[in-house]
Formats: C-alpha cells, structure tokens, sequence
C-alpha cells in the first residue's frame, strides 16, 4: 500500500543522534589515524559533543608524583588534555566529560578494567579526588573560557552498577562519590553540568529509586540523567571475537526510555536523558558491527530515539580502540563506524544519510522517515525492516510513497547500502579476509565502501512525485528529491552532439519530446 505523505511538516527533525558520539579512550586522541577519522566524521556528518573513557586515567598524566628524598612531591599535569580538547573543538566538537577513571595515586584499591588497566576503585580521600576534579575544571576554563565549558556535560564516573567498572558494584560507595563530586562541580561554577548514573541495562530495578532518593534527600545537584543501551544477548566465543543473539531495534528504543519511565512522578522527572552509549553488541569484537545488518537494525532507532532521550551517543566512531588489547584484523567487529584508515562501514553511511536528511519531519513510518526544506528538497530515508535474532528477515523490501514536490519536475538521487552495494566488509570477505590489508587493497576497500548512486528525473503530477523504491537485503537507502528549474541554452540541442540528427545522446527522459 502506497504511503501519502502529508506536505505539512509535523515538526523539525530531532538531532539527539548527533548530539553525542562515543570514543576510545582519551589518550588516543594523540593518534593521527584517529585525528583523521574524527576529522572525515566531522565534514561528513558533524557531531555535537564526544564522550569516552579515561580523562583522568594513568595514561593521561593527570597527576604526577615525584619522589625526592623520601619526600612525595605531586602536580597536576594537563599537557595530554590540552592536546585532546584542543583537537576537539579544532574539529567542531564539545567533549562530554566523564570523570573516571581513579590516577592510581589516589585509588584505594588496584582493580583495573581493560587492556589498558583503568583503575576502578574509590578514591582512598575524598578530598583528593576533589582537589584533582576542581584543578581539572578551573584549567579547562581557564584556557577555553567558562561559556565554553558550561557547553560540556560532565557525567560521573561509568557503569557503576557493573563489578568490573565499579568495585564490587557498591551502590553506597558510588552515591558519596557522585555526591562529593557533583558539589565540587557546582563550587567551581554554579552553570556547569553534572549528572549520571551512567548505568547499564539490567538494574533499573535496584539503582533508579535509591539513586532519585539519595540525591533528592540530601538536595545533591543533578542536571541530568544517563544510562547505557545495548541490545546484544550472551556472549559465544571464538578465538578473538564473539558472537551474540540479537534483540528487536524496538528493546533499544525501550531502553532509551527506561529513566523516563523509571523517574516518572519523582523529583527528577523532566530532567534531560543522556544515553551515552549504544550500539547493537556491547562487545568490541563482535563482527556485527562491521555489517549492513547493523545499519539497517539501527536505522529505526536513529530516526526514533529523539522522542525517548536528549542524546544517544553511538559507541562508537571509528576502531582506533584497545579496550580489548590491539585488534589481530583490520576488520574485527570494532565498535567504530570507521576501520582503521577510514574505511567506512555501512552504519557510517547510515549515519552521513541522516546527516543530509531535511530539517523538517513529514512523515515516519517503520520503514522510512520523509523530512522537507524550506527550499522545497525532499528526503527520504528509507531501510528493510529486521526483527533481530528471531525476527523475519526478507531478500527484499518495497518501499512505495507518494511525497509533495514542487514544479513540475524532480531531480532523484538514490544512494545504496546493502549486503553489496556500499559494503566494505563484504568487499573485505571476497578478498580473502586478509588481516593486514596492502595499500592496493585498502584502496579497493575505501572505493567498495562508497554507496552505489543512481540518478534520474521523475515528473511530478498534481504536485506529486509517485517515488517506489525496492530495497535489497539489509538495505538503508537515501533519496533526494530536488525541483527542477529549467534553464534554457540558446540552440542547444543534444540531437546535434553527433553532427547530424540522431536520438543517441539524448538525455533518457528527453527522449520523443519535441
């Protein structure tokens, strides 16, 4: 049945799918594969803040000791920082601070997490942590000005709920650290932003209600809310990866709502949501990340997630990332929408389709989503609809609208992603899955990654465009509709491009008019 889609917007498009976007640790940002990838994501599809791990870790050289005669000699040290933030905003995007995790200085315990060792204790003195969390806060003031800095949000710490990212899950211990950290916070500057719990799926239950009576019984500052989606089940290992069954898009949007529903009638109702991580697999060497599956899942949860949260950040932009030790294989199920050396992956074309859908809603359906200029542009984006693991999942999928176009004629473009077209890790699995691909073979990995293009003129009737798109397997596809204005070349006459009188190199849709 043919979709008719309404000329009047029903509203701007939201931009939460922008708004964040995740990263490795920080200290890769000194990476110059990494530059570059955060460079291209920023041309080609512009992100608002960035958030990952370890501002504050060993690797960053934070705080630095000295011992010099059995005397302790300690100073704060923000070279690495300044390098990273200034990259940052180099590029047009805002940090979305995380503090974590604990300088092994001033960790009560040696509990790690990662390749990389992140220390996931409390501090041993509260007053420590402190002191290093106003230093690190009046220097990025001091260097990029307070009206910059209230710009960034600052989230406490990550995952407390989990054992591994917070010692022994212990609830209490996290309440006093976001307690202590959120008033020093508010003593550097009243407008700054703070908020968490930044807890994953799997404990609202226990973690929502205590965390809104800890904060609103001791009047604790709190700006937001944050919480973590990931739609992935058990983990299935193979010699450096996994596998994992996969839940329908609709449980990521569920989960986007879960502090919505959860803080509905408290004191912290209406306060943002911060989703600050999501993905399909919270694994970063599951290869679903790498496939148009990936996109085509997502896609219903970008052009849907607006109405549930403020941001949802996307775990994250590129594979310049080490959580589990150096990748074996250029593709390896990394979370990044990037390769190394910027291959993109067919979710990075999902997310550039959005980055040129129009400004304003005009309809949205479980298979596409139309938005308008006011210049008149019309876009679609429409994806073949997967269920997950147990979901259905066709060869093919028809997509008929028909959309409001001015004129009397169209310009149509069309770009592909699917299990061929614009899909580098298919390209890669006919090459032989070569682990460290030659020069010769990343350029033929960076020119299979391009989405197929297909162009035409549809003309319009009754101010319509009749648009029927078939979709392949796994497909997310982009449509741009522009109105034709023609311009008239004074004997111009492309039967005459031969010499002679001869229909050959008519344009197609000129063809048998006078």
């Amino acid at each position: 049945m043919r979709t008719v889609v309404p000329a009047q917007p029903t509203g701007p498009l939201p931009d939460a799918w922008r708004a964040c976007v995740g990263t490795g640790r920080m200290n890769l940002a000194l990476r110059s594969d990494y530059r570059d990838s955060l460079t291209r994501v920023q041309q080609e599809i512009g992100f608002r803040h960035i958030r990952g791990h370890g501002v504050l870790s060993d690797d960053m050289g934070v705080l630095r000791t000295d011992e010099i005669d059995g005397r302790t000699h300690s100073r704060y040290a923000f070279s690495y920082v300044d390098q990273v933030h200034d990259f940052f905003l180099s590029v047009g995007i805002k940090p979305f601070l995380e503090l974590g995790f604990m300088p092994s200085q001033l960790a009560s315990g040696d509990q790690t997490v990662f390749w990389w060792k992140g220390n996931v204790t409390p501090p041993r003195d509260h007053g420590e942590w402190v002191a290093l969390v106003q230093a690190f806060l009046r220097h990025q003031i001091e260097r990029y000005g307070i009206d910059e800095v209230r710009q960034w949000p600052i989230e406490v710490w990550n995952e407390p709920n989990l054992t591994v990212f917070w010692k022994d899950a212990d609830q209490p211990a996290y309440f006093r650290l976001y307690e202590e950290t959120a008033r020093a916070i508010k003593d550097v500057d009243a407008s700054l932003q703070v908020g968490g719990p930044a807890i994953c799926g799997g404990s609202d239950d226990e973690w929502w209600a205590p965390f809104t009576d800890f904060v609103t019984s001791r009047d604790v500052p709190i700006d937001f809310v944050s919480r973590h989606a990931y739609a992935s089940g058990p983990v299935q290992r193979i010699p450096f990866g996994v596998y994992q069954t996969q839940m329908p898009p609709q449980d990521l949007l569920e989960q986007f709502d879960a502090p919505r529903r959860y803080l509905q009638g408290t004191p912290l109702a209406g306060l943002p949501v911060h989703i600050t991580e999501f993905n399909t697999s919270y694994r970063p060497d599951n290869p679903i990340h790498d496939t148009a599956y990936n996109a085509a899942f997502l896609a219903p949860v970008l052009a849907g997630g607006g109405d549930m949260a403020a941001s949802f950040s996307y775990w994250t932009f590129c594979d310049v990332f080490e959580e589990a030790n150096v990748p074996t294989s250029f593709f390896h199920g990394g979370f990044g929408m990037l390769t190394h050396r910027q291959v993109a992956k067919p979710t990075y074309h999902l997310y550039a389709f959005m980055a040129r859908m129009g400004r304003d809603v005009l309809a949205r359906g479980e298979d596409h989503l139309v938005c308008s200029d006011p210049d008149g542009r019309v876009t679609v984006l429409a994806w073949q609809p997967v269920g997950g693991t147990d979901g259905a999942d066709a060869a093919e999928h028809r997509v008929e609208l028909s959309l409001p176009v001015r004129g009397d004629a169209a310009f149509v473009l069309r770009e592909r992603v699917n299990e061929h077209d614009g899909n580098a890790f298919a390209a890669w699995r006919e090459m032989g899955r070569p682990m460290s691909p030659t020069a010769r073979e990343l350029d033929l990995l960076h020119a299979c990654a391009r989405p197929s293009v297909e162009h035409d003129v549809a003309r319009t009737a009754g101010g319509r465009v009749e648009l029927d798109l078939t979709l392949a397997r796994h497909e997310v596809t982009f449509v741009e509709l522009t109105p034709v204005t023609p311009t008239h070349h004074e004997g111009l006459d492309d039967r005459r491009l031969l010499g002679a009188d001869d229909d050959r190199l008519v344009a197609r849709h000129e063809r048998g008019r006078a």
